[in-house]
């Protein structure tokens, strides 16, 4: 069967997801009574909540004599390490934009990763029904784009498609009017365009594992493309591994793909894409050849971590009420089990601690780990994320970003004074239509903490987008601090909506009447920087009937929603955000009044 393999590479929610849905239905791989969900690519809950990808996933399409392997690449910077490996698996990409967005950060940098790594590019320009479209707009900044990355003449001579990937519709031309309820355009232009992988099956095996999967029977699951000869199951194996030093061991599973299933295979030849069971420890850009013939492949690179937060067992008043993983034992298994799959996650035991050191490619990929364990019934605490500070060439330097936001006109200046005092550098800046453009340069501490802030200063309209540039000289600056101290519980109980009132004054309260508090725990954000002491707990004496019943005409402030996230990019050096199954409290290091005082006055 002839094999065409690519991947869908584009910038956060430009629709590739929702694209392989229709490549998916419309090439006949389901059956037609089969019910198959919307972004059927997204099985993860919490992508499926958030509609984003997170993991990249692989799947194959039977269209006419093809099988066409299709990658899902997830679209956001903290996940872009995936991009990179991908690149080595496929043989051409479909590059997805948006009609009206156009290019955003993370379209270059997925670009960058597909141009260096010499594949084929097709350009297509999705959500061509949307209102307010920029086609022709759209088309000149995708040539820039790759006139502005170093693309050659070969490079850049590629098909330009339009879709509709929420309608199911595609055409070779720009005008609308053309669309029709097809991919066939998209997948003729694959077929005419995508070279075939090399299928030298006569030769001794090449394979190396790209992405990994895991499975509690067999351990990790090796997935990549079989770069020549072929693998077969029971056959006995060496691996290549990451030092040199070479392991035997027996394929004890092979899996290919068809539609959303992966099926149980005997062999897989070259070109390929398929996943190996057998090696509990397999690593990305490791390779397995055949026994009498040992002929790695180069090894990949895998993209440092570059944020680092402590997790540690629950240790405040409340621990054990509402979770049923609570050990030390359990947390550090669960940790571990996570590198087992995601190869960006690093775990370090901080010794004579129940603690760990956790370190990933940001704020979201650090969330995202912390709410599933959530889900998983555990509970923990963790710290205020850090950035890694690398020395390079004996100079300390720390990651930085490039940054763009596009917001109305009216709220740009509070954008830009904010921006400014987190040591951003603006590169550019452009208005059209009431919205302003603006691309910065960023440490990456100085946007812990900053999506928050741009919500509130755009009103929620602003758009703002990161992706990770390069490591710079650190400056011993003070960025990323909150400014505004806290409102501290001096007491536990339940908080009353007299003792609410009595603090509306001082500050926003982060809590309704009625919930248990203890001592240390953060219940809202004081107007000054200096954190306050309050009690919460503090009910009315009451004294006859008339004020008994006063109580209840008061009306209270709703109090400030506080989401995984917002605790994460809210909390100081001093702090910790408590998370169990159903809930999220943060909290100061030091619970006790007095000591805490103590040690403010030491500092």
């Amino acid at each position: 069967m002839n094999i065409r393999n690519i991947a869908i590479i584009a910038h956060v929610d430009h629709g590739k997801t929702t694209l392989v849905d229709q490549l998916l239905k419309q090439s006949g791989t389901f059956r037609e009574n089969e019910q198959v969900m919307e972004r059927a690519m997204d099985s993860n809950d919490i992508e499926r909540e958030r509609g984003i990808t997170i993991l990249a996933k692989n799947t194959a399409i039977k269209y006419k004599d093809y099988k066409i392997n299709i990658l899902d690449t997830p679209g956001h910077a903290d996940f872009g390490g995936e991009v990179e490996r991908i690149m080595k698996m496929v043989d051409g990409v479909l590059l997805v934009v948006d009609a009206y967005e156009g290019t955003m950060p993370q379209t270059r940098f997925v670009l960058r990763k597909a141009l260096e790594a010499r594949v084929k590019p097709i350009v297509i320009i999705n959500k061509v029904d949307r209102p307010h479209t920029r086609i022709k707009e759209v088309i000149n900044e995708v040539y820039e784009l790759f006139i502005d990355l170093g693309a050659d003449d070969e490079q850049i001579d590629f098909p330009i498609l339009f879709a509709s990937g929420l309608k199911g519709t595609s055409s070779y031309s720009e005008d609308i009017e053309t669309q029709e309820e097809t991919m066939d355009p998209i997948f003729e232009t694959i077929i005419k365009y995508i070279p075939a992988p090399s299928m030298d099956s006569e030769s001794s095996l090449q394979f190396q594992p790209a992405l990994l999967d895991y499975n509690d029977y067999v351990g990790r699951i090796g997935i990549g493309r079989v770069t020549r000869g072929k693998i077969r199951v029971n056959e006995t194996v060496a691996c290549v591994r990451l030092d040199g030093s070479i392991k035997q061991f027996r394929v004890q599973k092979l899996f290919g793909y068809i539609g959303l299933k992966r099926i149980e295979i005997e062999e897989a030849s070259a070109g390929d894409i398929c996943a190996v069971a057998g090696l509990s420890d397999i690593c990305v850009g490791e390779t397995l050849c055949n026994l009498n013939n040992i002929d790695p492949l180069p090894l990949l690179k895998i993209d440092e971590p570059t944020l680092e937060m402590n997790f540690s067992t629950n240790d405040s008043p409340f621990a054990g009420r509402e979770g049923k993983n609570l050990t030390a034992r359990k947390i550090e298994e669960r940790l571990f089990k996570e590198t087992q799959r995601d190869v960006s996650l690093r775990v370090q035991r901080i010794e004579n601690k129940e603690s760990w050191k956790v370190s990933g490619r940001g704020e979201l990929h650090l969330s995202i780990l912390i709410e599933n364990m959530r889900r998983e019934n555990f509970e923990i605490q963790v710290s205020k994320p850090q950035v890694i500070i690398k020395e390079i060439d004996g100079v300390k330097c720390e990651p930085f970003e490039d940054l763009q936001i596009e917001c109305p006109d009216e709220v740009v200046g509070g954008v830009i004074e904010s921006l400014g005092a987190r040591g951003a550098i603006m590169e550019n800046m452009n208005s059209n239509n009431g919205q302003t453009k603006v691309n910065y340069v960023i440490p990456s501490r100085g946007l812990i903490g900053f999506t928050t802030d741009f919500m509130t200063l755009t009103k929620g309209y602003g758009i703002i987008n990161h992706t990770f540039k390069e490591y710079r000289y650190c400056e011993n600056v003070n960025i990323g601090e909150r400014k505004c101290g806290v409102l501290v519980s001096i007491c536990a109980g339940k908080s009353t909506a007299y003792g609410i009132e009595q603090l509306e004054d001082r500050g926003v309260l982060f809590i309704e009447p009625g919930v248990e508090v203890y001592e240390g725990m953060i219940v809202g954000e004081h107007h000054h920087d200096n954190d306050l002491a309050v009690n919460i707990t503090k009910a009315k004496n009451l004294t006859n009937m008339r004020s008994a019943a006063k109580d209840t005409t008061v009306v209270l402030k709703r109090p400030r929603n506080m989401s995984l996230e917002y605790c994460l990019d809210y909390i100081n050096e001093d702090e910790l955000v408590e998370i169990t199954p159903t809930s999220y409290r943060m909290r100061k290091k030091i619970l006790n009044t007095t000591e805490r005082k103590k040690e403010d006055a030491r500092k």
